[in-house]
């Protein structure tokens, strides 16, 4: 099966509006493109100026988070409902920040996948291992465990249309890379564990990213890998090399 590779950018906490739209302008011609999807996932005092300032253009708009309740008094989370209604489709859901710095436990991300699904939002349920776990040799059932526990209840057609992103924590911010044959080979675990819960076809069509330090040097590599179907890019996303990632072929 041939899948259509995604790109995102994941920007964290930075750029102000003004400083999105600058972005945005920069980007946009250098990001055009037919053959994969682009998202530009940003905060959410950003979406609305970058949903307008990538209008007719490529590139989707994607949240960093949202809170899994439709409405009601819970200060300073935002609604999937509100983020549909600005022009959002994308949700990071899961990063290793969130479940770290947050102490977002896989409960509340089930909680979290399925209230975008529910809204009409594509997650892209993020998971990954620690230096330790990796140095210990758990990292595949460490894995499969956020994968099992963040899908319960999850249907094989919903799993079908979102994206899994596979990030070592050790990896993100760090400049360290996980080599090609590290990625892929995790990768096709995490699709090989969507097979076992489901089946085949879903673990086929399931769109899988590599997310580490991504950069312009190492991309067409990493995306020319059997199971890696694309990128989630943290601080490369912030720059014009954004645009070499995204062509990068």
């Amino acid at each position: 099966m041939a899948r259509r590779k995604i790109i995102a950018g994941n920007w964290k906490m930075n750029m102000t509006p003004s400083q999105a739209v600058a972005l945005c302008n920069t980007l946009k011609d250098l990001v055009a493109t037919d053959e994969a999807d682009v998202v530009y996932c940003v905060p959410a005092i950003d979406i609305v100026p970058v949903v307008e300032a990538v209008r007719g253009t490529n590139v989707e708009v994607g949240a960093e988070n949202l809170y899994f309740e439709d409405k009601g008094a819970y200060t300073g989370e935002i609604s999937a409902e509100m983020l549909v209604d600005a022009g959002v489709k994308y949700v990071i859901i899961g990063h290793s920040e969130r479940r770290d710095y947050f102490k977002e436990c896989d409960c509340l991300l089930n909680k979290k996948v399925k209230q975008a699904f529910k809204a009409g939002l594509t997650p892209i349920l993020c998971c990954g291992e620690s230096l330790e776990q990796r140095e210990t040799g758990v990292t595949m059932d460490w894995i499969r465990l956020q994968i099992k526990s963040d899908l319960v209840g999850v249907s094989a057609d919903q799993v079908k249309g979102m994206v899994i992103a596979y990030e070592p924590i050790w990896a993100i911010g760090t400049g360290k890379t996980a080599t090609t044959e590290q990625a892929q080979e995790v990768c096709k675990g995490i699709r090989d564990c969507i097979a076992e819960i489901y089946d085949t076809d879903t673990a086929q069509a399931v769109r899988i990213q590599y997310g580490g330090s991504v950069n312009a040097g190492n991309a067409a590599e990493l995306f020319a890998q059997p199971d890696i179907d694309g990128g989630l890019v943290g601080g490369a996303s912030l720059k014009a090399d954004f645009g070499k990632i995204v062509n990068y072929k």
